[in-house]
């Protein structure tokens, strides 16, 4: 086996872009809140819900009586962040808070700015600084303020007759920092050289493309290392139809589990030019790489896997025989 690898790690954003409808309940929510009104809604116990919420938390039974509430409220409890991260609206120390509004029952929880955590009370009154642009979202509630504060919005005319919101985007995005371990690393070492290794595990003998370290099914270390060529048989797939920001290939398109020649585990990666209605479980396929000179510590070095000329692989010995090897 090759000396130990470097240790590799990398900063990556993992971002998850989504439209969710929004429904009669939170739709009229957001809609109020484009106009700079807050609305709750009424619980069978006579109770007034803020943010409103689509059953009864008490019967189930579906709600419908909406409520208007003040933009003033009374902090319940708070918490102080003394360090805002990048995507705080706000960037300056501030307080988590939960506030109950005027007229409502139940507390909601917001940022409330103000000079200092002296500032910041149990039982403080509070008032909306709106956004200077609403656009019905939650965070047309800019923030908190203390309510003799001289913080708030320009005046905006409500625009009454704008349609009710149905559908809101939602992205989450998530920034992390990622370390491979021994395993990984000589995998990402290795196709950066443009070769694809995996590890064999020493009880059962599954070899694991990417390898994992250990075997999943034995709990073992997999240490005996093997290198696998860049041809693959389809063990399941699924045809997508959402792009993939900044990749070459365009929806739909498919993702596949693919076993490499010499591996017998799965892996996902993407089928590109072919036709989606042929493909098929067992059958063969080749990788295609980028140009040797943007390869790099990824996976994405292959861009897809695409059809070969080669007999299919009975679904019944798909991970059991290497047909590289003529098995």
């Amino acid at each position: 086996m090759s000396a130990e690898p470097e240790v590799l790690n990398q900063d990556f954003t993992l971002g998850y872009t989504y439209t969710r409808s929004t429904g009669p309940v939170v739709g009229r929510f957001l809609t109020e809140l484009r106009n700079r009104k807050v609305v709750g809604i009424k619980g069978s116990d006579g109770k007034v819900i803020v943010p409103p919420v689509e059953y009864d938390p008490v019967t189930a039974d579906e709600l419908s009586e909406f409520v208007d509430v003040a933009d003033t409220g009374v902090v319940k409890s708070w918490s102080w962040v003394k360090h805002p991260r990048p995507k705080h609206l706000i960037q300056k120390p501030f307080a988590w808070a939960l506030i109950q509004l005027d007229g409502a029952d139940t507390t909601m929880m917001h940022m409330v700015s103000v000079d200092d955590e002296s500032a910041m009370s149990t039982g403080m009154k509070v008032k909306v600084r709106w956004a200077d642009e609403t656009k019905g979202f939650i965070d047309d509630m800019a923030y908190f303020v203390a309510a003799d504060s001289n913080d708030v919005a320009a005046p905006v005319e409500a625009v009454a007759d704008l349609a009710q919101i149905e559908g809101i985007e939602c992205p989450i995005y998530l920034d992390y920092n990622f370390t491979a371990g021994a395993s990984t690393s000589r995998f990402l070492t290795e196709i950066k050289n443009g070769k694809i290794v995996g590890q064999k595990c020493p009880e059962c003998s599954n070899v694991y493309v990417p390898p994992r370290g250990s075997c999943a099914a034995c709990g073992v270390a997999t240490t005996e290392e093997v290198e696998c060529v860049d041809k693959a048989t389809v063990e399941s797939f699924t045809i997508v139809h959402i792009p993939i920001p900044g990749h070459p290939v365009k929806p739909p398109y498919i993702i596949a589990n693919l076993i490499a020649d010499g591996s017998n585990i799965s892996f996902l990666h993407l089928l590109s030019e072919c036709v989606n209605e042929e493909i098929h479980i067992g059958q063969r396929v080749q990788a295609k790489w980028r140009p040797q000179e943007e390869w790099t510590y990824a996976m994405d070095n292959i861009l897809y896997w695409k059809p070969i000329d080669e007999p299919d692989v009975a679904p019944e010995l798909i991970g059991k025989v290497n047909p590289s090897e003529g098995k």
